[in-house]
């Protein structure tokens, strides 16, 4: 059985919106709490690629933030090798980080664009005293572009960020992360700002560097194309809960949730001779603000199957699935209906 890298319990996140802010935009309200993360639980195993799934709004990246202890949660509990990491102080940090690092979204941003890309990658390594002198971080620089297949490495040292193409830029943030010899990355929307035709060679590199290095990741998206291709398991994140969680393939071919069944049907689907811009979905509206989340169940405004019961009653838990559906182990949803709307 593979063992817990990452432990995630009761996870939350408010915050509070500053009084001048609601002037400004002309409120006279008082500022109301916004939940981005609301109660959020799960396990990210050792080797696995863990995946969290949602629209915008949904509070995917604040709970990577989290992990990363780049925000400090407001309550909860991120246990990382059975060690408590929510109440580490500035240095524990800084040695956590060593630990854990992140892939942000877009390659170019997170980068000074007046470094070369030695500089980039020697940051982290100054920042935390590795090597005592650029001959000894050269090698470990060399190590982590080819890692990520960027040879050789000595031609693309010299070079600034803008010189590169958006995969190899993000070939660059990945060689980032790795310097450090990190278990857990985090990736929010690694491949989002990249052109289609890179994309499946970036998830690809992404894999194999995780094999080889055994990694664990946590893969944050909206790409639910992408995410079967790349994750052992999916989390649906919706207003800051989750509401399913399984084993990727599960939760493509078996959707208990009918957020998690919206998702996938928005998910475009190629026909000979036809090509279909715009999908009809079965939701309507925008993502609710987390400042006012809907009583009952928070997406039952915009469920095409809500009864009454949805909007009144306790929010839903997540629920294990009996085995004896046939479901697949460890298949959990967050919906009171999802037997008869099954049945339906």
């Amino acid at each position: 059985m593979a063992e817990v890298l990452v432990h995630v319990e009761g996870l939350k996140k408010y915050f509070e919106p500053h009084q001048t802010l609601m002037q400004s935009i002309g409120s006279n309200k008082a500022g109301k709490v916004i939940k981005a993360v609301d109660s959020v639980s799960f396990d990210i195993m050792k080797g696995e690629i863990f995946g969290l799934i949602g629209e915008s709004g949904s509070g995917k990246t604040t709970t990577g933030k989290l992990v990363m202890r780049l925000l400090k949660p407001t309550a909860g509990l991120i246990q990382f090798d059975g060690e408590d990491v929510t109440k580490l102080d500035k240095e524990g940090v800084k040695e956590y980080r060593k630990k854990v690092q992140m892939i942000f979204q877009d390659p170019y941003a997170s980068m000074n664009p007046r470094f070369k890309i030695r500089d980039v990658l020697e940051e982290p390594l100054i920042i935390h005293k590795i090597g005592a002198a650029f001959e000894e971080r050269k090698k470990l620089i060399v190590k982590a572009l080819e890692e990520v297949k960027m040879m050789p490495a000595e031609e693309f040292m010299g070079r600034y960020p803008h010189m590169l193409s958006g995969g190899q830029r993000q070939r660059v943030a990945t060689a980032r992360t790795l310097i450090l010899n990190p278990k857990l990355l985090v990736a929010d929307e690694p491949v989002s700002m990249i052109d289609l035709s890179t994309r499946a060679e970036i998830l690809a590199m992404m894999k194999d560097v995780q094999e080889h290095l055994g990694l664990s990741y946590l893969y944050i998206t909206h790409d639910l194309s992408t995410a079967r291709y790349f994750t052992d398991r999916i989390a649906v994140m919706y207003l800051g809960r989750i509401v399913e969680m399984g084993k990727a393939d599960d939760i493509i071919d078996h959707p208990l949730h009918p957020y998690t069944q919206a998702l996938i049907q928005a998910v475009p689907e190629p026909e000979s001779g036809k090509v279909e811009t715009i999908k009809e979905l079965p939701i309507f509206g925008e993502i609710p603000s987390p400042a006012n989340i809907p009583s009952g169940c928070r997406f039952h405004p915009r469920c095409p199957s809500s009864a009454a019961e949805c909007s009144v009653d306790p929010e839903p838990e997540l629920t294990a699935v009996d085995a004896s559906t046939g479901l697949g182990v460890d298949h959990f949803h967050a919906c009171k209906r999802w037997d008869r709307l099954k049945k339906s």
